[in-house]
């Protein structure tokens, strides 16, 4: 095992978002043994610098993949500017739709949404927006998004589903998966040297194609089925559990 990488909301971190002192106190001990720690998630690299300050990790993959740093390389996978407005015009027809952009200059949003802060504009398509775009995040009370969200998708981009409700719209490029395989060929370290941890959509892929893929007991099913061992859930700090298990024979 030469690298570790984990999924944070939902895997690595608890439900209230915070990581414990035993797991950061086992992943810095796999570096001190000379195993990587890699973070795979959905957020942005500006939402999770209190974990790599705690943890230090090797190499981020963010957004889904559309955004790597290994080292002081960093690349990008963004959605072409005329893809968004595209699609902008047309999710601004969908009843209920709440609409949110993750740019280069932060998040802009169709409603306020104070978890996130982002900058608010009604009508997202006329507003000044950035020329950097990494994700579409759509989501609706008020009806189901799957078949319009397929019908609005641009030849570049994809979707993937988060927490069964959050549409994420991103250049096809844009995958976990496709960030691990740049990272690994960069440093020159075989997928079956890694183990990776996963509970959602868009671990599926990386669960599968890593040397070993594990699931958190939390994780939605098609992941369980996906993994080669579930271990305990988020809350019983599973990943940490396990890295000590395996370190120990």
């Amino acid at each position: 095992m030469k690298v570790i990488i984990t999924d944070l909301d939902r895997t690595l971190l608890h439900t209230d978002k915070s990581v414990s002192d035993e797991t950061v106190r086992v992943l810095k001990g796999c570096k001190e043994k000379g195993i990587l720690v890699v973070a795979a998630t959905a957020r942005p690299e500006r939402t999770i610098v209190q974990y790599q300050e705690k943890i230090g990790f090797d190499a981020l993959i963010t957004l889904n993949g559309a955004g790597i740093a290994i080292n002081s390389t960093k690349l990008n996978y963004s959605i072409p500017r005329e893809s968004v407005l595209k699609m902008l015009r047309k999710l601004e027809d969908v009843e209920g739709a709440i609409i949110s952009l993750e740019t280069d200059k932060g998040i802009f949003s169709n409603v306020d949404i104070p978890l996130w802060q982002p900058t608010v504009f009604e009508i997202l398509s006329e507003a000044p927006l950035p020329e950097v775009f990494y994700k579409i995040i759509v989501s609706s009370d008020k009806i189901d998004l799957r078949e319009k969200i397929d019908e609005i998708l641009e030849e570049d981009t994809y979707v993937s589903v988060a927490d069964g409700v959050l549409f994420q719209i991103m250049n096809k490029q844009a995958t976990k998966w496709n960030g691990i395989r740049i990272m690994l060929d960069t440093l020159g370290i075989s997928s079956e040297e890694t183990v990776y941890f996963g509970d959602d959509n868009d671990d599926i892929e990386s669960v599968k194609k890593c040397g070993i893929g594990v699931a958190v007991s939390n994780a939605i099913e098609s992941v369980k089925e996906a993994a080669d061992i579930i271990i305990k859930s988020n809350d019983e700090d599973g990943v940490a559990e396990f890295i000590k298990e395996i370190l120990s024979h």
